[in-house]
């Protein structure tokens, strides 16, 4: 199957375990050898096993260059999948602590923006040069050119007005109707004009597991019906925190004459991230009045994603402070 620009092209290994899974995947080994392989031991935010997730995860949204489509339901693949996720999940619970099920609590200081902040978006606005600007869109390009997919999964799973309000921003986030208008073909434009790759997946092999990671959390939470807390409060975290970061990163495209492509994405989620955000804590609320039970996985879904998002900014500020790229090869 020819690269069409639209499907995952095949990156290259990063260990051992993909270095099994990719054989796999390109019809060179049979998928019962990945019940050996070893997952334990290997770090679940790790190149290795982040890039096996991907994969793994890649087979349910669109088809990967030269792959087997029906290998998306192999029970070999699926079980090396699960064998993944319980390593990343319990990694997750780690970094989120203590699982308590305050969502206020947890929700509230999302909600304020804090006075000079230091992460990507305020570095970009400021000081930040074309070179980090091209190296930032290539990294979010693993999520925004498949934007809002992850979460049409978790639809199904609800109802009531956590339904109402889920199924009302997709609308938005697919365009209202109008297919230049979804967020993805916003998204390809804004790479355009920084005379970045636009095909799905074209970065792959740049981006390192922090950027991965949270797109692998997405993924797995909107996989796993027992995940659906999960699934609601990460996506509740994205649009709650959307709007000040994304009027900064317009500011970065204005200042740094990057294109109106990046302007028309970003200006776009500052004034419907603004709304999101309302119809998603009111969701909130009530997915948690309905079902109590989940309170817990919302917590960790906040946590989690915070942190996750945390991790990404630290590696990419860290990196551009010493003067290198960001990514694992400069564009």
């Amino acid at each position: 199957m020819p690269a069409s620009g639209t499907s995952c092209p095949l990156p290259a290994p990063r260990g051992p375990l993909s270095e099994r899974l990719l054989a796999v995947l390109r019809g060179e080994a049979p998928p019962v050898g990945l019940s050996s392989a070893p997952v334990v031991g290997s770090d679940p935010f790790g190149e290795d096993l982040q890039l096996c997730l991907y994969l793994a995860y890649e087979l349910h949204y669109r088809a990967i260059d030269g792959v087997d489509d029906a290998l998306e339901w192999d029970p070999d693949v699926l079980r090396f999948r699960s064998a993944l996720e319980r390593s990343f999940l319990h990694a997750l619970r780690e970094v989120a602590g203590a699982q308590d099920e305050d969502v206020e609590g947890v929700l509230a200081p999302l909600l304020v923006e804090p006075v000079g902040g230091t992460g990507p978006s305020w570095h970009l606005s400021g000081a930040g040069e074309l070179w980090q600007l091209r190296e930032y869109a290539a990294h979010r390009s693993i999520y925004h050119l498949k934007e809002a997919d992850p979460q049409a999964w978790v639809v199904p799973r609800l109802e009531g007005q956590a339904k109402a309000s889920l199924v009302t921003v997709q609308h938005d986030e697919y365009g209202a109707g109008r297919a230049d208008r979804m967020h993805a073909a916003m998204f390809a434009r804004l790479l355009r004009d920084l005379d970045l790759d636009h095909r799905y997946g074209a970065y792959l092999d740049l981006v390192p597991a922090v950027t991965l990671a949270p797109v692998n959390l997405m993924s797995m939470a909107g996989l796993h019906r027992a995940l659906r807390g999960v699934a609601f409060a990460h996506f509740v975290m994205i649009e709650v925190t959307s709007s000040p970061g994304s009027r900064r990163i317009s500011q970065a495209f204005e200042r740094l004459g990057a294109g109106p492509g990046g302007q028309a994405f970003y200006d776009e989620h500052v004034e419907a991230d603004a709304v999101h955000e309302q119809l998603l804590r009111a969701g909130l609320r009530d997915l948690v009045d309905r079902e109590p039970g989940l309170a817990a996985d919302v917590v960790l879904g906040l946590r989690a994603s915070s942190a996750l998002e945390q991790r990404f900014g630290d590696h990419l500020l860290d990196c551009w402070d010493a003067g290198r790229s960001s990514l694992r090869a400069g564009l």
